[in-house]
């Protein structure tokens, strides 16, 4: 069978977008992904996610390529866990140059004479710091998560304190004193360029706002100085972008709805829009990033006190008093995020308040899909032969001679009369004619890369031409 080349205006490439509709409920520390519930299997979580550490724990979690569903990891405790050499193909006790069956998929290489790693590991690290035939593994599934994190403390942030080392600090903070060392909060230091690069879009975006009043400059706002809530949105959730004009964040209490964010303008400034705070703004948002900054400290008329927790923050400065209840504002938006915060968790200061709030998050994603459409030509006169076995009239020598200097095929070989007669024992006139059930698709050095089956095979006779249309998604 021949190949036939794509002409010039027989590839088109387009590029389709989507907006895929994105949705994240917080409740009582559990995280529901587009209304999502937890859906157990005959082995533990059906999707896999909630076998890996428990900040994956949750419903929450997107499993990309969703590897090990419904695989539940090898209990622990065994004394001789079983294992696999490829080499053999046995299963023999825990040892040397094998892998460990843990009763979930996940991606492994020997290191040997090939050399095979992989990519995250550099040449100078594969060589020096693995011994030979040792088994370098990862892990699955690949998921992501949203997260919460509340950076207190804006004279520590400020200041980058390191006492003798130690990234722990909690001792008091010396007046008009500077101490290089570990951030405090390395993301808000990561954030600052990419927040006043956004501020041609609004000046909310910005650090600061300096205010001049006589011969001195006051800032009107600080995010330096000031309590800040950062929502992280994994980029598997909206894929090149969040679209403007779509970000709600929802702040229930007993299941009425006490407070609003929304990016009203498109603008990412995130307004208020419910009650006397309407219209201020509460945050912004880094649409490209996926970044949510909450910086709204005003009281949410409709909830109580309750606990909001510190995130699990280390680097607290003991002279320094943090609230850990409060009453709803949009700087505890999120709580129980993957944050360890729940009812279940044995914290004093949980209460009935705190279970009866709920979170909602809910945005529109941008993405990309490029889509090739191919348009495969059978012209008249061409595409007029089968590999079929039956194409072949049965009975008939296929070979014309052979020995052991020649092989010869018999070139006379009749084709089987397929075209169908209305009358019983009667051939009708012979006609070329195939029936086309696949088209395949090879690159430039003829290697089949995809096959294009019809549902039902398309008869094609010598006088017709057909064009096969076929979509593909890169």
């Amino acid at each position: 069978m021949a190949l036939r080349k794509f002409g010039p205006n027989e590839i088109v490439l387009n590029t389709m977008r989507t907006y895929p509709y994105v949705e994240y409920t917080i409740y009582d520390g559990v995280v529901y992904y587009n209304n999502r519930p937890r859906i157990s299997g005959g082995r533990g979580e059906i999707d896999g996610i909630a076998t890996q550490p428990s900040i994956y724990a949750s419903s929450g979690g997107i499993s990309l390529y969703e590897y090990n569903i419904d695989r539940k990891p090898t209990e622990t405790g065994r004394s001789v866990p079983e294992r696999y050499n490829p080499s053999t193909d046995t299963w023999f006790p825990d040892g040397a140059g094998a892998v460990a069956d843990t009763g979930v998929i996940y991606p492994w290489v020997t290191k040997d004479s090939a050399r095979s790693s992989f990519k995250t590991i550099n040449q100078v690290s594969f060589t020096n710091e693995f011994a030979n035939h040792a088994t370098l593994s990862a892990s699955y599934p690949l998921s992501g998560t949203i997260a919460r994190e509340i950076m207190w403390h804006p004279e520590l942030r400020q200041k980058e304190i390191n006492d003798g080392g130690s990234p722990d600090y909690t001792g008091p903070v010396p007046a008009n004193s500077f101490y290089k060392g570990v951030p405090i909060y390395p993301h808000f230091y990561a954030l600052k360029n990419r927040l006043n690069h956004y501020g041609y879009l609004n000046e909310n975006y910005a650090i600061s706002k300096p205010q001049v009043t006589g011969a001195f400059e006051t800032p009107v706002w600080d995010k330096g100085k000031q309590v800040l809530n950062l929502i992280s949105v994994p980029a598997i959730a909206f894929g090149s972008k969040i679209q403007p004009g779509t970000v709600s964040l929802k702040w229930y209490y007993t299941g009425s709805l006490i407070g609003e964010l929304r990016d009203t303008n498109e603008d990412g400034a995130l307004l208020e829009t419910i009650g006397s705070y309407s219209g201020s703004v509460g945050g912004v948002c880094l649409y490209e990033e996926g970044f949510m900054v909450l910086t709204g400290s005003w009281s949410i008329p409709g909830g109580a006190t309750m606990y909001m927790g510190p995130s699990g923050s280390s680097r607290i400065d003991s002279a320094a008093t943090v609230e850990k209840k409060d009453v709803p504002k949009w700087i505890y938006f999120g709580a129980g995020a993957y944050d360890g915060i729940n009812s279940a968790n044995g914290e004093p200061n949980i209460t009935a308040d705190f279970v009866s709030a709920s979170f909602n998050m809910s945005f529109k994603g941008q993405t990309d899909i490029q889509v090739y459409t191919l348009f495969a030509n059978a012209k008249r006169g061409e595409v007029n032969y089968s590999n079929n076995p039956t194409w072949i009239k049965q009975g008939q020598e296929r070979v014309a001679l052979s020995s052991s200097t020649i092989y010869e095929e018999n070139s006379s070989l009749k084709i089987k009369n397929t075209v169908s007669s209305s009358y019983l024992g009667y051939d009708a006139p012979f006609k070329r004619q195939v029936f086309i059930s696949k088209v395949g698709i090879y690159d430039g050095n003829k290697n089949l890369i995809g096959i294009a089956t019809l549902a039902n095979p398309v008869l094609k006779e010598e006088h017709q031409d057909y064009t096969f249309k076929i979509k593909l998604d890169i």
